[in-house]
């Protein structure tokens, strides 16, 4: 177990950035203070050789622009708020219009992924640190956000997030790592298979993918992952909530959740024998399947298209701010926020 820090360049605001190495006796996590983004899970396959089943970018270049959140970690607010604004106590707050009249992941150029974080390394994590002042990108309250990032001798890939505020406040944090368990540059990722412990979803109204309020059963319907199956399988179905977001791109409902770490997902690549476990406290998870994955001079030279990798962001349900229905994402002095999500390599 180790960690070892490494000076990789400068942010576009001059701050160093550096790279910090976590590792075990059989995998390596690399991890930039640049937007806590996740650069590289390597793992060993079936064979012993290492694989590295994070996509991303060789250079700390790519990540400055960064379309599609490769590795990053988004906030204070992940996913899509309607209308780009919410009320907490009739007071109402304006976020970014950037994803058609919808705010999606907080800021695109301002986010907590293009911001430089101050890390902290211990034996086995480093914990990551982030302040942010009272009206700091439309929110309110002065925060301070923590990530510590961990990895166990069980493979056990840990996030676990905390903040505290001195007023009420949005916060809906998650990692944004696109996951291919083939490797990085080994291409579709609809052969894997795929095992979800959630029996419901949330719809959503249309292609702006907000949800309706609606937590629907997933029985009998493509969504339906309680029994693995390839990702692939039921993708391209005949299905209205398919066609608006171009396959999978919505929010599960975590069987069981009460505040305990619970298993959400197993995924597994046949060709390379690698096998994802999921956990976490949250309420729920984003599945996007990369329908829109687009990222040229990736690592190694790699290109990255459509479908090339899959997301689970463990979150509360999109829009929650604004459903009624949803659980309530605001914390303040009274609620801090404290959340976990775990990846097991095996």
């Amino acid at each position: 177990m180790g960690v070892r820090k490494e000076l990789v360049g400068k942010a576009p605001s001059g701050e160093q950035v550096h790279a910090y190495h976590i590792s075990n006796d059989n995998m390596e996590v690399v991890v930039l203070d640049y937007g806590c983004i996740i650069r590289n899970i390597i793992v060993p396959d079936k064979n012993g050789n290492k694989v590295d089943v994070a996509l991303g970018f060789d250079n700390l270049e790519g990540y400055f622009v960064n379309d599609c959140f490769l590795g990053a970690t988004v906030g204070p607010s992940a996913n899509r708020i309607a209308n780009a604004k919410y009320c907490i106590d009739g007071k109402e707050f304006k976020l970014p219009v950037n994803d058609g009249p919808n705010n999606l992941h907080t800021d695109m150029n301002k986010g907590f992924h293009k911001r430089v974080w101050n890390g902290e390394e211990s034996d086995n994590s480093v914990k990551f640190t982030l302040n942010s002042p009272d009206g700091d990108m439309g929110f309110s309250g002065n925060r301070v956000f923590t990530l510590t990032i961990s990895l166990s001798k069980d493979n056990e890939l840990s996030l676990r997030y905390h903040a505290s505020s001195d007023a009420k406040t949005l916060i809906n944090m998650t990692n944004h790592s696109y996951f291919n368990l083939g490797g990085h540059n080994s291409g579709s990722i609809l052969g894997h298979m795929l095992k979800l412990n959630a029996k419901k979803y949330t719809p959503v109204i249309d292609s702006a993918a907000i949800p309706t309020g609606e937590i629907a059963s997933v029985d009998n319907t493509p969504f339906d992952f309680t029994s693995a199956k390839t990702i692939g399988q039921d993708i391209d179905a005949d299905n209205e909530q398919l066609k608006f977001v171009g396959g999978y791109d919505h929010n599960f409902v975590v069987d069981g959740a009460d505040g305990t770490l619970k298993e959400f997902a197993v995924a597994s690549s046949p060709d390379t024998g690698i096998t994802m476990k999921c956990f976490t406290t949250l309420l729920g998870f984003q599945l996007y399947v990369g329908n829109f994955l687009k990222a040229d001079n990736a690592k190694e030279g790699a290109t990255y298209a459509p479908r090339n990798g899959f997301c689970l962001e463990t979150q509360f349900y999109p829009d929650s701010i604004n459903q009624p229905s949803f659980p309530e994402p605001v914390f303040g002095p009274s609620r801090e926020y404290d959340t976990e999500t775990v990846y097991q390599f095996c």
